[in-house]
């Protein structure tokens, strides 16, 4: 499994408390800090995927 795949993994679940602490309090911030870690965690998980695939062509 790819490096990228787990630091994705891991900024998936910061973003998933971020944004439910966000909206719990009702800071705007940290519920938007949240989604941009979530969406972060995606990239890199897709990129760690690509590079799996990859190193399983060859």
């Amino acid at each position: 499994m790819d490096k990228n795949r787990i630091e994705g993994a891991a900024d998936k679940a910061k973003g998933n408390i971020k944004e439910a602490a966000g909206k719990m309090t009702g800071d705007s911030k940290l519920t938007a800090e949240g989604k941009m870690d979530k969406a972060r965690g995606a990239v890199k998980n897709a990129v760690g995927g690509v590079k799996d695939a990859m190193r399983g062509r060859h």
